[in-house]
């Protein structure tokens, strides 16, 4: 235990200098020390993000600082991200339970869900949503937010995913309208229709998925890589979705820096590429009445 130590603003300005001398990667939510460590440390002590600037002159218990230490430490030397080591992360405005079964939420989804999709909804208001490879389940738990009539569905091929994405469904209070269902992509939703197909699938490519830092390999394999070119899963959506969408209805997936491959792999479809004001790229949009036929 650091005995030098004593507020919140102590343990606060230690944190980012370890953090700086440590030459971390940042992608989980956070781009730089700064966040990183106030993330942390709001996150062990249990303060909300907007925390009172009097609190920070606060002094920590024996108990607490031991806690913020450990993590810290973690956090080098297992280059663990900050969300796994406090078991939470926000996205769309809203707290998600995560930990190694699930990806790190961070999807630039959630500003388009913000949003509520338009224009491209339009004056349309979806009654059933699918959130495709769902993970935490936060893209489907924000659409239940952002759509407070629809019924939405989430679906992993990964149990202990799952397992996690009905705790944030009981954590929201949205059972009455959101439910999760393991299905390999489409397979276990049979005749299932629904007006919005969204999805982040894994989409990284081999070469990237070897280069890259060791923050993301502490995330789940299998939410991540998807064949030489990143586009094995995205291929499959793209071959069946129009079999699960209702006339008029939209498909929308990320794909990350996997884009440019399926412009290439697909140079005849229609794909509308999303413009984010907050940061992020590789998402498409696109109707079921463009989409190919099965």
């Amino acid at each position: 235990m650091n005995w030098e130590l004593e507020t919140v603003r102590d343990y606060l300005r230690w944190t980012i200098s370890r953090f700086g001398e440590a030459d971390l990667f940042y992608g989980h939510g956070t781009d730089n020390a700064q966040d990183d460590a106030w993330y942390l440390i709001c996150g062990a002590l249990k303060l909300p993000f907007d925390l009172d600037g009097r609190l920070l002159d606060g002094r920590l218990t024996g108990e607490e600082k031991t806690r913020v230490e450990q993590l810290v430490e973690r956090r080098i030397q297992e280059r663990i991200p900050v969300a796994y080591l406090v078991g939470e992360a926000w996205f769309a405005g809203l707290p998600f339970w995560v930990d190694e079964r699930v990806l790190v939420p961070r999807s630039p989804l959630g500003e388009l869900i913000e949003a509520g999709f338009q224009p491209w909804l339009g004056d349309v208001e979806p009654k059933r949503i699918l959130d495709l490879c769902t993970g935490s389940g936060c893209i489907g738990i924000a659409c239940a937010f952002a759509f407070p009539e629809a019924d939405v569905v989430l679906s992993d091929l990964s149990p202990d995913a799952l397992e996690v994405a009905n705790s944030n469904i009981a954590r929201h209070d949205v059972k009455a309208r959101v439910r999760a269902i393991e299905s390999n992509v489409f397979d276990n939703l049979a005749e299932q229709r629904f007006d919005l197909i969204v999805s982040n699938p894994p989409y990284v490519d081999a070469e990237d998925l070897a280069s890259m830092p060791a923050e993301y390999h502490a995330e789940p394999p299998l939410g991540l890589g998807s064949g030489e070119d990143g586009l094995d899963i995205t291929r499959r959506i793209l071959r069946e979705a129009a079999g699960h969408l209702n006339d008029g209805g939209l498909l929308v997936v990320e794909v990350g820096n996997s884009g440019r491959a399926l412009d290439e792999a697909f140079p005849e479809l229609p794909l509308t590429w999303v413009e984010f004001e907050q940061g992020g790229h590789g998402v498409f949009v696109i109707s079921k009445e463009d989409l190919p036929a099965v």
